[in-house]
């Protein structure tokens, strides 16, 4: 406690870490106020049954920082940029010059991927805006919208989602910590006093030993969540030593640190867009005039709504995607060649495609791990919703999954402020 103290003081005290911290702060005021502004004609009524019974966009609303359930300005939140980011990531492995210009280029190299992030990000978000707005106006929560009215909410939407973008952007440039990631933290902690409220109203005394569960159950999460998100396996590496005139230089030993999820989140926003593409095809045309295309829609939403085949899919996915992830950011022919170029080996291991080799072999044994426990994270909602019957009690293991990963980032980044400025 006194050495938190002590590092508030010092950041409270220090004019550019407290400017960066208001600026921060802020900006997610604007958020916040965006997210509360719907847009207008909403059925709430019908928005709120249409959540309460789907659990898949929920999920989403987690990402869209909650404001999704409100149908804001912002309804899309980061959702277009984070779809946008991973594609370009993706295509890495299929573009030979895009590779290079992320990995090899340095950072003007880094900063026209990012541009080309950017570009991608603006169709995605009208395509994401136009498929929301037809599916809800077709579920009643939105009224018959004339082509006038459906272009000017695609262009609403499409507009705060690039708003927060930048707003994204700002928070990573001149405030702490990346700043898409606490947007969508901003959006789970706000969520915190409604879903307190709604639990404290439905509370039931003979629920009393579930309610106990649910605490324990979620410092577990949290340790875990800890404990995962800071393992890392290290991989010994010596110096070999190099004779210059009378004197010798390097022959030190350090280690090569290996996350044990190197991934983070991401396989869980693959795997949600994964699922997300039948689940509103499917929800689309289940009103269809046309008897094929709507029992076709019918029979695959429910087994959609099956939770046991939905998180059996859905934990599958994410493993799945947390191996294909750790794949697209790990290269270890890459590092084993740097390590070679440095003069740097692993004792016991020859140079080159030996080390290479080794390195892939270790990451593709921690990744297991860390999948696993992705997967788990990822389906807790589902297994919690079943086991108590109480929706409240949904635990959100992805909202504290990133709520964890954020304050450890964001605690990461002030200490190495404060060190910077002690030297």
């Amino acid at each position: 406690m006194n050495t938190f103290l002590q590092k508030l003081t010092l950041v409270l005290s220090d004019s550019t870490l407290r400017n960066r911290l208001l600026f921060v702060m802020g900006a997610l005021a604007v958020f916040r106020l965006l997210a509360a502004t719907p847009i207008p004609g909403i059925n709430a009524a019908q928005l709120q049954a249409f959540f309460n019974n789907n659990q898949f966009f929920g999920l989403l609303n987690l990402f869209s920082g909650g404001g999704l359930s409100n149908l804001s300005l912002v309804l899309l939140g980061v959702g277009p940029y984070i779809t946008a980011s991973i594609i370009m990531q993706l295509l890495t492995i299929m573009v030979p010059s895009l590779k290079a210009l992320y990995q090899e280029e340095g950072e003007l190299g880094r900063q026209k991927f990012s541009q080309y992030s950017r570009m991608l990000t603006l169709p995605i978000a009208v395509i994401q805006g136009l498929g929301f707005l037809i599916l809800l106006q077709r579920q009643g929560v939105l009224p018959s919208l004339t082509p006038l009215q459906l272009g000017v909410n695609i262009l609403v939407v499409t507009a705060g989602s690039m708003l927060l973008m930048w707003l994204g952007e700002l928070i990573s440039e001149f405030g702490l910590g990346n700043g898409v990631s606490l947007l969508i933290f901003a959006g789970i902690v706000a969520r915190l006093p409604r879903d307190a409220s709604q639990l404290l109203f439905s509370f039931d005394a003979t629920q009393i030993p579930v309610y106990i569960g649910f605490l324990v159950a979620a410092a577990a999460i949290v340790l875990a969540v800890v404990v995962i998100t800071e393992a890392e396996r290290p991989v010994p590496v010596a110096y070999a030593k190099r004779i210059r005139g009378m004197k010798f230089f390097g022959g030190s030993s350090t280690y090569l640190p290996l996350r044990l999820n190197q991934a983070g989140v991401i396989p869980i926003i693959f795997a949600l867009s994964f699922l997300l593409l039948p689940q509103m095809f499917a929800t689309f045309f289940a009103t269809s005039p046309h008897h094929v295309l709507a029992v076709i829609s019918q029979f695959i939403l429910s087994w959609l709504q099956n939770l046991a085949f939905y998180g059996s899919v859905y934990f599958v996915f994410v493993v799945l995607f947390t191996y294909f992830y750790t794949a697209v950011t790990f290269d270890p022919h890459s590092i084993a060649e740097n390590l070679q170029k440095n003069g740097a080996f692993i004792p016991g291991v020859r140079p080159g495609g030996s080390t290479s080799d080794y390195l892939a072999k270790v990451i593709t044994r921690i990744t297991l791990v860390g999948a696993l426990f992705l997967g788990v994270i990822a389906v807790l909602p589902i297994v919690m919703e079943s086991l108590s019957g109480i929706q409240t009690l949904a635990l959100g293991g992805t909202a504290l999954l990133i709520v964890v990963s954020v304050i450890l980032d964001l605690a990461r980044r002030v200490d190495a402020q404060i060190s910077i400025r002690e030297y």
